[in-house]
């Protein structure tokens, strides 16, 4: 069982979960590289999702359907999905104490995208995100940068870099470096 307690001192020290198997098996990740969005005016839009964010047909909620948003990143991955019943329980149990959030875009009152982390003073870690309409996934993540922004957090993680994150600027760094950068960042005290 991945308890908050074993989760929150996982993440301080640069490392997270993943089922590795059909069976769910957990394993612990610290990449090096690591990777991450600035925070600073290196987060890039890409233009084609500035003209939609103009036009925005979504609607934005924070912490509304953790548990649902979870469920669709597990089921956009399919089979062998790396989001395991045992990680959307122990992720569950975080949510409800304040540590691990949702961003969800609803277009017409449908959950059509979204993306799920992990919150510890002024750091975020990108867990997961979905869509279900076109640039849903993308329009909550400047969401979520935008938030992060606003509430003067200091670090967010992506793990990897992924094709998808790399247009919003997306760097890797050494793990010496990210892991003070991780120390400064949860020193921070942020809500989210």
């Amino acid at each position: 069982m991945l308890e908050p307690e074993l989760l929150l001192t996982a993440y301080c020290r640069g490392i997270f979960p993943m089922a590795v198997n059909a069976r769910g098996e957990i394993g612990w990740f610290s990449p090096d590289p690591r990777a991450i969005i600035p925070l600073d005016e290196r987060f890039h839009v890409p233009h084609g999702l500035q003209r939609r964010l103009k036009k925005n047909p979504f609607e934005f909620g924070f912490d509304q359907d953790f548990e649902r948003v979870m469920r669709e990143c597990a089921a956009k991955r399919r089979e062998g999905t790396w989001i395991s019943e045992e990680i959307v329980e122990g992720y569950g149990r975080l949510h409800k104490l304040g540590h691990a959030h949702s961003v969800e875009a609803w277009l017409r009152g449908k959950l059509v995208g979204g993306l799920y982390g992990v919150h510890i003073g002024g750091a975020f870690f990108g867990e997961s995100m979905f869509h279900r309409a076109t640039d849903a996934s993308k329009v909550a993540l400047v969401a979520l940068v935008e938030r992060l922004r606003e509430r003067g957090f200091g670090l967010l993680d992506t793990q990897w870099v992924t094709p998808h994150l790399v247009q919003f600027g997306t760097t890797e760094i050494p793990r010496r470096e990210y892991l003070r950068l991780l120390r400064r960042a949860i020193a921070l005290d942020c809500r989210f």
